[in-house]
């Protein structure tokens, strides 16, 4: 019984912007820790934005910088994953995306942690490490895999696609870069350091998970 053929979750029309992209966003993620690598207070580029104070956003802003502020913590995190495997798994039928959801969001918070250690970047004080932003580089990572699958599934062409997958990564990781600065839980390059790190780990991690699935439905038997 001849096997279907399997759908790429890093699409071939966009693979090559979004890998420039990744470069860019890579190159930026480490220029921007070398600045302020063991700094515990703002940077001059921060001082161009809102600083993070406790007043900085009031109600009813406030709440809503709360609410997507959850989406990023553990529990927000893990529904967000978990009704994405089960839509890909049940709806789609397609098991190579939901390694991809879950290996690109997983991958990136991993990323920008292990970043965090090697900056020491701090923010209100000893052990509050910050750059880059988690809760950033999951929300863009989450939706940027959404909308490489999406690209894939819709058959996109490669204006279209790149357009899609970036714009998707722009706005969440936007959102939830304000929602972290308005809390005063990081500074702006901290968001930024987040954004990039999902740009460049994503497209990284769709490629391996198409390279691993391919090698494997090529074993015999």
């Amino acid at each position: 019984m001849t096997r279907p053929v399997a759908v790429e979750v890093l699409p071939g029309v966009v693979r090559v912007w979004v890998g420039v992209v990744a470069g860019v966003a890579a190159s930026v993620v480490a220029l921007v820790g070398v600045v302020y690598a063991g700094h515990s207070e703002s940077g001059r580029v921060d001082r161009w934005f809102v600083l993070p104070t406790e007043d900085s956003v009031g109600p009813p802003w406030r709440r809503v910088a709360l609410a997507t502020d959850f989406w990023g913590e553990p529990a927000g995190a893990a529904i967000l994953v978990g009704v994405g495997v089960v839509g890909c798994l049940l709806l789609l039928r397609w098991p190579r995306a939901a390694v991809f959801l879950v290996a690109g969001a997983g991958a990136s918070v991993v990323t920008a942690t292990v970043v965090k250690s090697l900056v020491g970047r701090t923010i209100h004080g000893p052990g509050n490490l910050s750059y880059p932003s988690g809760h950033t580089a999951f929300a863009t990572a989450l939706a940027l895999v959404v909308a490489l699958l999406v690209s894939g599934r819709l058959g996109l062409g490669r204006a279209a696609g790149t357009l899609l997958v970036l714009g998707a990564g722009l706005v969440a990781g936007a959102v939830m870069g304000w929602a972290q600065v308005s809390l005063s839980a990081h500074y702006p390059t901290d968001a930024l350091g987040g954004w990039c790190t999902a740009l460049a780990v994503v497209p990284a991690t769709g490629w391996l998970v198409d390279r691993a699935a391919d090698a494997t439905r090529r074993r015999p038997g």
